[in-house]
């Protein structure tokens, strides 16, 4: 009876109090050591300059955030490399957090793999595909005759020679963002505002994952093409890391959701939604300068 009535005069943890837990902290120094103060410190500063996060439930904003720290990924909006990203879950009734990636970030976590001799992603203007060969899948592009996107694609070339292009037209795009994002489907969200970034986005990242270097060594990179745009959670469905406990391996509890998450597909960017109101107040920018 004791323990019901101090269960329910405890007050839920915040953000705050869990990032100045001594378990918490040393999460943090074992994936960022000396980094691991200011990464910290921007992880608060990001949650406070956003209402909706600082109603997020601060376990997911927590496990977001060690997202971002394992993949070295800054989270600072306006640089453009991750983000964590708040949105009003209806079936749970809370607010909680998602990591997100950035163009930015995808190409950079390509590059520190050594193996990327060259990565890029762009719109496709009518008349620049001069010839495509099927058998190779190369492109040879040319001058365009308007201003008109009609496809997007991504390239890599390998240190080692290889090279793969991945091209959609923007049909097969538009397919894609009305089988997938909700947001597009409502006229709403970045896929309306800033249809071309997000269009780059899943070109590249379709080809990185079809293609790209995504070996055991190079274990970010699928961490991060596995955890685009979720809430973090083991197989089992929970919320990881167990902040209970301070046993917790964060790195093996990240790797665990590679399995679970392998198959799906971005659903978009969650909009800024009152949880009162249920009105749709802004999406957050993926793509910086």
């Amino acid at each position: 009876m004791a323990n019901e009535v101090a269960n329910k005069n405890q007050k839920p943890a915040t953000l705050q109090s869990m990032v100045t837990s001594a378990g918490i902290r040393e999460r943090f120094n074992d994936v960022l050591g000396k980094k691991a103060p200011a990464f910290i410190s921007s992880l608060i500063s990001v949650a406070n300059n956003s209402d909706m996060l600082a109603k997020a439930d601060p376990t997911t904003v927590i496990t977001a955030g060690i997202m971002a720290a394992t993949l070295d990924l800054p989270i600072n909006q306006n640089l453009g490399f991750a983000y964590i990203v708040p949105f009003y879950n209806g079936k749970k009734r809370i607010t909680e957090a998602q990591f997100q990636m950035g163009y930015k970030g995808y190409v950079q976590l390509a590059m520190r793999t050594g193996q990327y001799k060259t990565i890029n992603a762009s719109e496709i203007y009518e008349g620049e595909i001069k010839s495509r060969n099927r058998l190779t899948g190369e492109f040879e592009l040319g001058e365009r005759t308007s201003d008109k996107v009609v496809g997007y694609i991504a390239y890599f070339r390998l240190v080692n020679g290889f090279e793969k292009y991945l091209y959609m037209t923007k049909e097969e795009v538009e397919a894609h963002a009305k089988k997938y994002s909700q947001t597009y489907k409502k006229g709403f969200g970045l896929w309306i505002t800033d249809f071309d970034s997000m269009a780059i986005k899943t070109v590249l990242k379709r080809l990185l994952s079809k293609y790209g270097i995504l070996s055991v060594e190079m274990h970010n990179m699928a961490t991060a093409l596995s955890n685009d745009g979720a809430v973090i959670r083991d197989k089992d469905g929970q919320l990881t890391p167990d902040f209970e406990g301070t046993t917790v391996d964060v790195q093996a509890e990240v790797a665990d959701t590679i399995e679970h998450n392998a198959n799906s597909e971005e659903l978009d960017i969650p909009a800024f939604v009152d949880p009162e109101t249920g009105e749709v107040i802004d999406d957050v920018a993926l793509f910086g300068d």
